[in-house]
């Protein structure tokens, strides 16, 4: 497979060394359809990434929000202003991160494995399903598909990437850290699943993205949020 918009300067993953597994979700919001390709980075040019594909699978549409979206190409937007602008690294959540987070319905979060490779997949709920608490973030494990593709990765390998987007403005919030499962009662969390995510940011960084667009409706199957946002 190959991808014609490589990552651009400013991107923690310009220049990505060759080769190295990779993971790589499609999305379209539209009609709330996705794909996981995993495979390895064989290529990365200035123009192009080439992966060489050893996985490839379709999700459900449960937790996607329908979206309208576009690429802005106003002056200082596009191609060719350099994105991601304004880009800013931190060691620790500052208040403007934390908004972002608590106001998300998605995210997308990368996992690895060592030797099976690595994944990217998409989570969804309404806004307040992710919660920020004591310099941490944590989400509860909505029911899927039953791969369990990234709850096995975080079960052998503590490594993880969040992104977070602001679809409204383009603003990004990429961290790296450690994840880990917690098990406790069922009805702790909504979506009954008994399983939290809580992540340990080492690494973050905020930038902008020239995507754009309006929220249409949200998922039909994202569960309420019942409990409190963490302070």
């Amino acid at each position: 497979m190959t991808v014609h918009t490589p990552p651009p300067a400013g991107d923690p993953l310009h220049d990505a060394p060759v080769p190295q597994h990779v993971g790589l979700l499609a999305i379209d919001f539209g009609i709330r359809r996705r794909i996981r390709v995993n495979g390895e980075l064989t290529d990365g040019s200035a123009d192009t990434l080439t992966i060489l594909a050893d996985q490839a699978f379709g999700n459900c549409p449960s937790y996607i929000q329908q979206r309208d979206l576009s690429v802005s190409r106003a002056p200082g937007h596009g191609a060719d202003a350099g994105y991601p602008r304004d880009t800013s690294d931190a060691g620790s959540l500052r208040q403007d991160h934390m908004e972002l987070i608590r106001n998300a319905d998605t995210f997308f979060l990368g996992t690895t494995h060592p030797t099976r490779g690595a994944d990217a997949s998409h989570k969804g709920g309404r806004p307040g399903f992710v919660r920020v608490e004591d310099g941490e973030i944590w989400w509860p494990d909505y029911a899927g598909n039953n791969m369990f593709n990234s709850l096995g990765n975080i079960a052998v390998d503590p490594a993880a990437a969040l992104l977070f987007i602001d679809f409204t403005t383009g603003r990004t919030l990429q961290l790296s850290g450690e994840a880990r499962v917690e098990w406790l009662d069922p009805s702790a969390d909504e979506g009954g699943t008994g399983r939290r995510v809580r992540f340990t940011p080492r690494w973050i960084r905020s930038g902008e993205i020239p995507l754009h667009g309006d929220l249409l409706s949200y998922s039909p199957y994202n569960p309420a949020v019942t409990t409190p946002r963490a302070a």
